[in-house]
């Protein structure tokens, strides 16, 4: 005779009340990645479209277009707690991209790749991991080494500096120096800048490694940069925020995932021994 198996009431509800809880935790997460993305209002009416793509390049593809590279260069499948968050931050780098005024600098890498690196700590593959960054940056129409290379040179360059350095670097001369002073004369309205999220992060990566505790610090550094000290203030809660409610949603489908194994195993028992019987 089978064996019967059953979940007591207490198991449904606790299950359900963890499902509850991993959907709030993710929509609480998207909520704060919402607040996240790059300041453009797209409106579904056709006028108040229009003014708002003016701010993009007319060689700009499609954000469909960006999305479907992504999917075609990497075509397994991504845990949805992952997925959600590629898809919108896809969507947001890609009118970043696409600004008229967008220009490729090594702070806003770093701060891209520390976002990256931070979403996807704990992937279960590292290969896949790396593989979904280089089908990310390439359906951008970027290079996903010249990232990785310049955000690996920042961080190694800011490990090295102090405070006083850090702010100092209009009066030295080097490479990250150099890069430094071109973002200042861009900023400063001497070229293209468009400033974005990702590079206050990449800001505040500079400052950590650097151990640059100082409360005046940041405001020094953005003055030197010619860049809205406020502006950096407001993304860097907004990122804060954004990281700590990725970390619950992780922890949520960590524990949910382990207990449906549990689940799964202990069900399958019953069974395994009705077969041995049977044998």
């Amino acid at each position: 005779m089978a064996a019967v198996t059953s979940l007591s009431f207490s198991a449904i509800t606790q299950l359900s009340e963890r499902k509850i809880s991993l959907l709030s935790s993710t929509r609480s997460l998207l909520s704060n990645l919402d607040a996240f993305r790059v300041r453009t209002n797209f409106s579904i009416d056709s006028v108040s479209a229009r003014a708002s793509n003016s701010n993009l390049s007319s060689l700009a593809p499609p954000v469909s277009e960006t999305k479907l590279k992504f999917l075609t260069a990497y075509k397994r499948p991504i845990p949805s707690i992952y997925n959600t968050v590629l898809q919108e931050l896809i969507v947001q780098q890609h009118l970043m991209r696409y600004k008229t005024t967008y220009s490729y600098d090594a702070v806003f890498a770093l701060g891209f790749v520390t976002v990256y690196d931070q979403l996807m700590e704990g992937y279960p593959s590292d290969d896949d991991r790396e593989t979904i960054f280089q089908a990310y940056i390439k359906a951008l129409n970027e290079d996903p080494q010249l990232y990785r290379t310049d955000a690996q040179k920042l961080e190694d360059w800011a490990r090295t500096q102090s405070s006083g350095t850090l702010v100092d670097f209009s009066s030295r001369e080097g490479e990250i120096e150099g890069i430094l002073k071109d973002i200042a004369e861009r900023a400063g309205g001497k070229g293209s800048f468009s400033y974005s999220r990702f590079f206050a992060v990449g800001l505040f990566r500079l400052l950590e490694l650097s151990n640059a505790t100082e409360t005046t610090i940041l405001e020094k550094l953005c003055a030197a940069l010619n860049i809205d000290k406020r502006s950096v203030d407001r993304d860097l809660d907004v990122y804060r925020n954004l990281l700590s409610k990725l970390v619950q949603a992780k922890e949520l489908l960590k524990e949910f995932v382990a207990r449906e194994k549990k689940k799964q195993e202990e069900r399958s028992e019953p069974q395994k021994a009705n077969e041995a019987v049977m044998k």
